[in-house]
């Protein structure tokens, strides 16, 4: 506070201390009257200090807070704050406001860190674990940003019933990257600031799920039933181009691309990469970026950003068109950035090429796919790899008519993905008594809407290769197996515990009217978790149209899909 002046006369001295401190008591009740959390939030924090208290426990933040995972992280939305929510959605859209801000202030951190660390000599891990986080939150702020517009939308009356879904989609995105991110930081043994970051990011955003998830009803409904996308059938939202299911259901001579690489010189560009910033500029206004790559072997690394949604990249077929990378963990890239191919861009497509990460069975994570985008397809196209060959990360997916080849945990992530017709190959793994493991799904909250279904597929292993179909990566892993073809590879037990008891209670494993010498049920493990024989309901839950939403925005795509169970 300032020091009064000093006068000799101790009357006036005395009236103008009452002027002074009267003037102070009036600014501070004119300005806590006029002031309000959302839109003066520069005089919220300064008088916060004389008004603020914390909630009691019986008022509603407090019992809303003790209901999520991380009550403590719930608390801070009220740090310096005159103002308290007064219901669930005004306690949402706190949380999400507050998350991107706290998100934004963690990008200027972990940017800061790595230019610092790019002028010293530090490890690669330590370098390639932060660009990870990066990249990681620069998506979390634009799934962010969507939930917020989404909001928006729906206070102005425009809330359609998916829209429930899709902001559940992002918000376990959302948390899948921040868990991500954490991973790979302590994974390599990264301490310090960005780190406690990193977790106090995961718990506010874990915290805005639950949240969600108290004031919303995600669309539930399932559609059973067979339908071929390639009926046209009714019943398909009206932003479904029409375009867009042509160029997946054309021939290579009927489509008219707007890049085509050539290793030859006959085409527009040398490289997949110089095509891709090519239409990054040229087509920044939207559409769909068609991009053809012919025959050849294509020895370089694809980054689809965030920010560059809708490519479709196809080629003459599975081992004619083929793009390969060999990064790998042994050489010092993190399990994320080891993908020859990683895209994040929403409505990503790939039709009738090959991915491969050719670093081999003894180098460990080495991920040829990587797919963080919503609404993706991997049509007609090969994946081949070792450990990690496919990396199904985030948001929702769907695979068809595609080869999948690997040994270690090769099927992984945490997205809501769908293979069907698909054909999955266990290889052999590395000597010393190794095992196959085919999935390995790493859904971390109860509330995230991922998993894995593997539907009317072919489960195969080479000869003499000892096979689970998966593992529990974390806490409530899901995986769903159902009509599908398992050969006699399959170990009796079906599954395998990841450490001792950890997730057996609360992972979800199911299987359902599979067929084959590995089919068989009667030897399966006998985990809380495990469901033998799922009901016909149960099992529609994880179709296309359960499980994925796919009827509202596979048909764009062109691609034949089964809506609901095949019987």
């Amino acid at each position: 506070m300032a020091t009064m002046p000093k006068f000799s006369d101790e009357k006036q001295t005395k009236k103008l201390q009452y002027y002074y401190y009267m003037s102070i008591l009036f600014t501070i009740f004119i300005s806590s009257t006029l002031s309000h959390a959302e839109q003066i939030k520069s005089s919220q924090s300064h008088f916060a200090k004389y008004f603020y208290k914390e909630p009691s426990i019986t008022s509603f933040p407090s019992k809303a807070c003790k209901n999520t995972p991380y009550p403590s992280a719930c608390q801070t939305l009220f740090k310096d704050s005159i103002t308290f929510p007064r219901n669930k959605q005004a306690l949402f859209d706190r949380s999400v406001a507050h998350s991107i801000s706290e998100i934004n202030s963690a990008r200027s951190l972990a940017y800061n860190i790595s230019t610092a660390a790019s002028s010293k000599v530090t490890g690669h891990h330590f370098a390639s674990a932060l660009n990870d986080c990066l990249d990681l939150l620069d998506d979390t702020i634009d799934l962010l940003s969507s939930v917020v517009s989404y909001g928006k939308d729906t206070k102005m009356g425009l809330k359609a019933p998916e829209n429930d879904d899709d902001i559940h989609t992002w918000l376990s995105a959302a948390l899948t990257n921040q868990e991500t991110c954490l991973d790979g930081l302590e994974k390599h043994h990264i301490d310090g600031a960005i780190t406690s970051t990193a977790k106090a990011l995961s718990q506010l955003t874990s915290n805005s799920l639950s949240l969600f998830l108290s004031t919303s009803k995600p669309n539930k409904n399932i559609r059973g039933g067979r339908r071929l996308l390639s009926d046209g059938g009714e019943g398909f939202p009206a932003w479904v181009s029409a375009a867009d299911r042509k160029l997946l259901e054309a021939s290579v001579e009927e489509i008219e691309p707007h890049a085509v690489v050539a290793k030859d010189g006959s085409g527009t560009h040398g490289s997949i990469g110089e095509a891709l910033d090519h239409l990054a500029a040229s087509m920044a206004s939207g559409g769909r970026s068609v991009i053809y790559v012919k025959a050849g072997t294509y020895n370089e690394y694809i980054k689809i950003p965030t920010k560059q949604k809708n490519v479709l990249l196809y080629g003459d077929g599975k081992g004619k068109s083929i793009i390969v990378g060999s990064k790998n963990s042994e050489a010092g890239s993190t399990t994320y950035n080891s993908a020859t191919v990683g895209a994040m861009g929403d409505g990503f497509i790939a039709k009738d090429i090959t991915i491969m990460n050719s670093a081999g069975p003894y180098k460990h994570q080495a991920v040829a796919l990587r797919v963080g985008s919503d609404r993706s397809v991997v049509y007609r196209s090969s994946i081949i790899g070792y450990q990690d060959t496919l990396y199904t990360h985030s948001k929702r997916q769907f695979y068809r008519e595609t080869d999948i080849y690997g040994t270690v945990d090769f099927v992984f992530g945490n997205s809501a993905v769908v293979f069907q017709s698909c054909n999955i190959v266990a290889r052999k793994p590395p000597s010393g008594g190794l095992k196959n493991f085919v999935t390995a799904q790493g859904r971390s909250s109860p509330d995230q809407n991922t998993g894995i279904s593997i539907h009317n597929c072919r489960i195969s292993a080479a000869p003499g290769s000892q096979t689970y179909l998966g593992r529990p990566w974390k806490q409530y892993s899901r995986t769903v197996i159902m009509e599908s073809y398992l050969d006699g590879s399959i170990s009796p037990s079906g599954w395998y515990p990841w450490s001792g008891g950890f997730a057996l209670k609360t992972l979800f494993y199911a299987e359902y009217r599979n067929t084959g010498p590995g089919a068989s049920t009667g030897r399966r493990v006998n985990w809380a978790g495990y469901h033998p024989s799922l009901t016909a309901p149960q099992a529609n839950s994880f179709t296309v149209a359960g499980f994925i939403s796919g009827n509202a925005w596979l048909p764009s795509t062109g691609v034949s899909f089964d809506s609901g169970l095949l019987g």
